[in-house]
């Protein structure tokens, strides 16, 4: 039997320590280096032109759109024909690892160095994406880019977010130099592949090598303002506080009891992953807070019910708390599935490796879920050591998991690149 055409493991992995030195910081806990590359940050700026020379170095050729989305393309035997896109981000959140969309954008431009070193050009063209601020960690939204390319989040509103010191997505773009010029909204391509870690325990748990993912769960993310009454901590009797940080405990505690409940189904997520006290001080009774609320859950009608519910809380906490709750919603997608065809490809080329794999939903929000919206899109998941931890220093892949991964995913390519 022949053997495969497959990446170089080494090559790929001296790619994500290269892009991992770029906002490197020492993490005191647990002594490793970390990644902070916040989106449209100068070390987010450092990293983009870094990849984009990779790019370039491959000869092909970069545009960049008007939400500061990254396009590289490889030029196929009919480049007539709609491309096979693949990508992912390579943003991060303030306390990363080194794979969290790395592997995707590294591991795509590792296929198309494989393919140049094997210099086999496919009948359609290949495109490598990054997308701007999939992490939504500094203005609020996430799958900021993938979302302006497939027409689901305007561009104008898209320009018009804030961070918390009030900078715009537009102006920071501009900052960094990847305000791009090119139209925004994609021509829909022929198929999107991503390769990414699972962010999660489950492969790494059952030993497995490869997860054929079927879909993405649905996201609510809820942003909360509590406005109560600062006062002495020491003068002011309990009965007559209007304590803005309690009525944001009783929110985070009733998320947990919902979340227990299986009220909502036994796959529901929630978390209050911020909470910002206003003044911030040790004897003021806090007087404003900021709160987040994530909801996941892989049920559409399921979250819509735990959506209403707590909607319903908020009001119940204003009232009994004495304070004032307005929230808005920052980010909302459905369940996404992905398409049939393309992950029974991924099966069988896992198969056809020897490869270990199961069918799993993503938890995590990924740029594919968006682009599922504008063509056939599939992902493939890797297992992590430590449990599978991510947005975390401590997440990590084998140079062997990375591999395996990206090769499932040259396989599937350089079949849905020959289709007519």
């Amino acid at each position: 039997m022949n053997q495969p055409l497959s990446i170089q493991p080494q090559r790929l992995r001296d790619s994500i320590e290269e892009l991992g030195r770029i906002g490197s910081y020492l993490d005191d806990s647990s002594g490793l280096r970390g990644v902070n590359r916040l989106a449209l940050t100068a070390a987010d700026g450092e990293g983009r032109r870094h990849v984009v020379a990779k790019m370039r170095a491959l000869g092909m050729s970069v545009t960049i759109d008007r939400i500061g989305n990254v396009y590289a393309r490889r030029s196929g035997r009919d480049d007539s024909l709609a491309p096979v896109m693949m990508g992912s981000h390579i943003d991060s959140v303030p306390t990363a690892g080194k794979f969290d969309g790395c592997l995707g954008v590294l591991g795509a431009l590792e296929i198309i160095h494989t393919l140049e070193d094997a210099q086999r050009v496919t009948r359609r063209p290949l495109v490598v994406a990054f997308f701007t601020d999939e992490e939504g960690s500094r203005f609020g939204t996430d799958m900021l880019g993938s979302a302006v390319a497939t027409g689901r989040l305007p561009l104008a509103e898209a320009y018009a977010y804030k961070d918390r010191a009030g900078l715009t997505v537009e102006s920071e773009l501009r900052k960094i130099g990847f305000l791009g010029d090119a139209e925004e909204k994609l021509t829909p391509p022929h198929a999107y592949l991503e390769c990414h870690i699972e962010q999660g325990p489950v492969l790494r748990s059952q030993n497995l090598d490869i997860g054929v993912v079927t879909g993405v769960q649905s996201i609510s993310w809820h942003e909360l303002s509590i406005v109560g009454r600062s006062a002495h901590a020491g003068t002011t009797p309990m009965e007559l506080r209007a304590d803005a940080s309690v009525a944001a405990s009783r929110i985070n505690l009733r998320l947990r009891d919902m979340a227990r409940s299986g009220k909502y189904g036994a796959q529901m997520r929630a978390t209050m992953g911020a909470m910002v006290p206003v003044p911030g001080l040790v004897n003021i009774i806090p007087g404003r807070m900021t709160v987040t609320v994530d909801l996941r859950n892989p049920d559409d009608n399921l979250m819509r019910s735990a959506e209403a519910d707590i909607i319903a809380f908020y009001d119940q906490v204003a009232h009994e708390e004495g304070v004032q709750i307005t929230w808005r919603q920052t980010a909302r997608t459905d369940c996404v599935q992905f398409d049939p065809r393309i992950m029974a490809q991924i099966d069988a080329a896992a198969a056809h490796r020897g490869l270990s794999r199961m069918r799993i939903v993503s938890g995590a929000g990924h740029d594919a879920q968006e682009m599922a919206h504008l063509t056939r899109a599939a992902m493939v998941f890797v297992p992590g050591e430590w449990n599978g931890i991510s947005h975390n220093p401590r997440e990590f892949s084998t140079p062997e998991q990375c591999a395996n991964g990206v090769n499932v995913l040259l396989d599937v390519l350089l079949a849905i690149a020959e289709e007519p």
